[in-house]
């Protein structure tokens, strides 16, 4: 039986996110409804949440910069909606921080999987439960959701924690962008290649801000990524 958990839901659609927050509620999700990104915002700053919904086209605030405020003061997965299905604006969301998308029109089905599935993610339940993963300077501990640099913590999100992750467990291998989906995320069905990128480049950034993280991950043009380390231990 699935985890209970409790949802932002940002939508200003208020028949569509009617429909979506009732068929939530039915599978034992709690929702918080609000219809602008100022209200968002004030509720993720108020409240714990498992999970954010976000739309992208927002009155008063749009979603990404409620994304970035959000991202700024906690790494609550975010999964990002869009009326667009352009690529361009799926690597906006992703680059201002969400951990997975959606197109309009979704299914309320695919969304709830969605939602689940990154929970799980975030909360360890995919994870190795006794398991601390090392490769070089970078020690993770999956049943925590903790990563390390040097004895120096790090602060991701759950797509970039996943990611991370994955190649940490496989140190000095090369990695194509489709291996990094499934090893990360479990499938790679219905994600396009440059999510890979974008999230690569904010982990990068991130291991950039510690002198021994500067050029952990390499890329091998026209191959994929390797992570330079040692072998994973217990």
């Amino acid at each position: 039986m699935a985890e209970s958990m409790a949802a932002l839901l940002v939508e200003d659609d208020f028949r569509l996110a009617f429909f979506t927050a009732d068929y939530l509620r039915q599978h034992d999700v709690s929702i918080t409804h609000v219809a602008d990104g100022e209200a968002a915002v004030v509720e993720a700053t108020r409240r714990s949440f498992d999970v954010v919904v976000l739309d992208l086209m927002l009155p008063k605030r749009d979603g990404m910069s409620v994304c970035r405020v959000i991202r700024n003061i906690s790494d609550v997965p975010i999964v990002m909606v869009t009326a667009r299905a352009d690529e361009g604006d799926r690597v906006l969301g992703l680059e201002s921080g969400a951990d997975d998308y959606v197109v309009k029109p979704f299914s309320p089905r695919e969304l709830l999987a969605r939602m689940r599935a990154i929970v799980r993610r975030d909360r360890g339940a995919l994870a190795p439960k006794s398991r601390i993963v090392r490769a070089g300077p970078l020690v993770l501990h999956p049943a925590r959701r903790t990563a390390t640099l040097g004895e120096k913590p790090l602060v991701l999100t759950t797509a970039e924690f996943d990611l991370l992750l994955a190649f940490a467990q496989h140190p000095a291998r090369i990695l194509s962008r489709d291996q990094l989906l499934r090893l990360a995320k479990g499938s790679d069905s219905d994600t396009f290649d440059r999510a890979i990128d974008v999230q690569i480049s904010r982990l990068r950034q991130k291991l950039a801000a510690h002198p021994e993280g500067e050029s952990l991950i390499r890329t091998i043009r026209g191959v994929g990524y390797m992570l330079e380390g040692g072998e994973p231990s217990c």
